[in-house]
């Protein structure tokens, strides 16, 4: 894989590390017109910076999915949460199918490790969903669990693409769980919304940064395809 478009790659870097500082920032200072001008540009950014980069438009998408999250999730009420947490949801197929395209299979070739990690990540989404229900709003459960169960899969799946993915997976549950967490009241870390960004923003760069990686490494297998099919096209 190479940089589609080289020149804008460092520049891109640095706008998405600024905007992710000064986001972070205006959240910990309580500067709210900084951060409701901040929230909506993240994701964009990041997705030009892994075009840049020569990454499939399919990750695009997964991020822009994610930028119709964060500004419906901001407007705020029940609508824009179960709007946005859609967006977030198609943001989420788009990784699935970036894994199933990109990735390298069992974790470590090892299926030993890849159906005890399913059963781990199985305990998690059961278990977190069993302690929330009872504290969700009702016309909210359904959706979340519904959700919850994609967000999990998602997470499951970037084992395919590598750590740095699957780093990103783990990181969208923590922050997901702690929206979840907040809208069940329960008791929330000081500054809660800064602990939700920084794990949502640090999760969204490793899932991106981990199907760069995975996208600019051949399969296994491609030099042996490789020659049976000149064997097979040579007289």
């Amino acid at each position: 894989m190479t940089a589609r478009w080289p020149r804008a790659v460092q520049p891109l870097l640095w706008v998405c590390v600024l905007l992710g500082v000064v986001h972070l920032g205006a959240l910990l200072g309580g500067v709210l017109p900084v951060v409701q001008i901040t929230k909506p540009v993240l994701m964009p950014v990041l997705a030009g910076y892994a075009l840049a980069r020569g990454g499939p438009p399919l990750l695009a998408g997964a991020l822009l999915f994610g930028c119709g999250g964060d500004t419906f999730l901001q407007i705020g009420g029940d609508l824009a949460f179960l709007v946005g947490m859609g967006s977030f949801a198609a943001g989420h197929v788009c990784y699935l199918l970036l894994f199933a395209r990109h990735g390298a299979g069992p974790v470590a070739g090892r299926r030993g490790l890849t159906a005890a990690a399913g059963a781990g990540y199985a305990v998690l989404l059961t278990g977190t969903v069993v302690l929330l229900w009872p504290d969700l709003p009702a016309e909210l459960r359904i959706p979340v669990a519904g959700y919850s169960l994609l967000l999990t899969a998602m997470a499951f799946g970037a084992l395919r693409a590598g750590p740095w993915a699957a780093a990103g997976g783990l990181l969208f549950l923590l922050s997901d769980t702690l929206i979840a967490s907040g809208i069940a009241h329960w008791p929330q870390l000081p500054a809660p919304q800064f602990w939700i960004m920084l794990t949502y923003v640090a999760a969204q760069w490793a899932l991106a940064d981990g199907v760069l990686r995975s996208a600019a490494t051949p399969p296994r297998n491609a030099p042996q395809r490789a020659q049976e099919l000149r064997t097979a096209g040579a007289p």
